[in-house]
């Protein structure tokens, strides 16, 4: 079946363009690079290797168990030592890649910033003075877009120290990358919201308002024919009326679907989370962002009362969290407020098996089992109960991110263990020596590939402000 795309396109986040582009046949990135011949492939071990440690599956802890990893996937969970290959003694907890829900990867070159102000919504915000001081003009300035003709754009480096940055958070997956995304195939992450495993099955919209009622019809038809299930929908963010009623926009334009999937949602009230929940829609929650600029965040207690699902998403990092692991700590404090107290297990499945599920895509990501890709990421063990462990933890913690059976970053003895001297580049994390490897691309060039050292250095000599990775 051929899919199609509406992309509502981000570009300041201030905007919404519908593009329309149309895809007719699937893409699968690494089938295309092996069989083209081109591009570069990621670090992976020549033979099977096993991670040791406290395996979290989505109902239980294994201790002591290995998940084995051959070619790109999860080949086995066992307790029994595996014979004849690589071992990595984790001490650590093994869990599936985190899913962070909602981002703006394209801005996460930014450092955080402190609003000098709440708001009473979004509209209010992009609008001010600072927000065009820190994020418009800097980000015009790296994209080439300000006029001056000595600034060719930088997106591609932007977007790739972004995604490095996830990874260093230990997320094999993210969402919010916009139609400007110049790695639509080549991302080092997974973008669920672009291809995914050859399928193009989800959109997104920034501005509801700004959408035609030509597209919100097209977009209907393609929900209604299963070529869309899940559309991301920034909605209701903010704290007054115009925030709310956005919601009312929504059920009009006939966008309240099982595939919807509402971004923020901080001004809705119980009985909208409840018309929610009815039609099937689900929730990805950013409370961080939303502390910053309303001193408010969504009534989550309401949403889940109501059946809502809900995952997490670490917005973007001038509002919001550096990380999505910094992100489950917020969520977990702001949840102990609203009077509905989740247990670490349940948190944990918010960014995993959970945060799959509201993807559409639980039949492939957010759970270690024999057969699925293997996504993995290695926590370093900080309590005895491993769910804990995790919340407890923050990109200081990360050991090791596979994606794909790819070993994208980990502590350099592991990466030497596995494979011995490599080309993967050294770097200094918290003062911990650790491997990175950016040089996934499914296109064959005669550049040399791209290392973290060589992105710094354009992103500084145009902005040196940038935000640092192990900051």
């Amino acid at each position: 079946m051929a899919t199609g795309t509406l992309d509502l396109d981000l570009g300041d986040p201030g905007t919404a363009l519908t593009t329309g582009r149309m895809t007719e046949e699937p893409f699968d990135r690494r089938q295309a690079l092996r069989e083209a011949g081109g591009g570069r492939a990621r670090f992976r071990p020549d033979e099977p290797f096993a991670l040791r440690g406290c395996v979290l599956t989505p109902d239980e802890a294994l201790e002591d168990h290995c998940v084995v990893v051959a070619g790109d996937h999860v080949q086995e969970i066992t307790a029994a030592a595996p014979d004849g290959m690589t071992v990595i003694e984790s001490a650590g907890v093994v869990l599936p890649g985190l899913i962070d829900l909602h981002g703006h990867p394209e801005y996460n070159v930014f450092s955080a910033w402190e609003p000098p102000q709440q708001y009473a919504n979004r509209y209010a915000w992009r609008r001010s003075a600072e927000y065009d001081a820190v994020v418009r003009k800097p980000w015009a300035r790296l994209t080439g877009s300000d006029g001056d003709a000595t600034h060719p754009t930088l997106l591609r480096e932007l977007t790739r120290y972004a995604e490095a940055r996830a990874l260093i958070g230990g997320c094999t997956a993210i969402q919010g990358a916009s139609g400007k995304y110049p790695d639509k195939h080549e991302a080092l992450v997974r973008n669920v919201d672009l291809r995914l495993f050859g399928q193009d099955y989800a959109r997104s919209v920034i501005d509801l308002g700004r959408v035609t009622e030509a597209d919100r019809a097209r977009l209907r038809a393609q929900i209604d024919a299963g070529q869309v299930t899940a559309v991301y929908i920034h909605l209701a963010e903010g704290v007054d009326d115009r925030s709310r009623t956005e919601f009312d926009d929504l059920v009009a334009g006939n966008l309240l679907t099982p595939a919807t999937v509402i971004i923020h949602g901080t001004a809705l009230t119980a009985a909208q989370w409840k018309q929610v929940a009815d039609a099937g829609a689900k929730l990805v929650w950013s409370p961080q962002s939303n502390l910053r600029l309303y001193a408010a965040t969504t009534d989550v207690a309401s949403a889940l009362a109501a059946g809502v699902a809900v995952g997490l998403g670490a917005d973007w990092l001038p509002s919001g969290s550096p990380a999505l692991l910094d992100e489950l700590q917020v969520a977990r404090r702001l949840l102990a407020v609203q009077g509905v107290p989740m247990e670490p297990a349940a948190l944990v499945r918010m960014v995993t098996t959970g945060a799959a599920a509201i993807a559409g895509v639980a039949e492939s990501l957010g759970r270690i089992e024999a057969g699925r890709p293997a996504d993995l990421v290695v926590l370093e063990r900080l309590a005895d109960d491993p769910w804990e462990s995790v919340l407890r933890a923050d990109r200081r913690a990360v050991e090791l991110v596979v994606l794909g059976g790819d070993v994208a970053y980990g502590r350099a003895e592991w990466i030497s263990a596995l494979a011995g001297p490599t080309e993967m580049e050294p770097v200094l994390a918290w003062g911990k020596r650790m491997a990175l490897d950016l040089t996934y691309s499914v296109s064959a060039s005669d550049a040399p590939p791209p290392r973290l050292a060589d992105l710094r250095s354009a992103l500084l000599a145009r902005f040196p402000q940038t935000g640092p990775l192990f900051g």
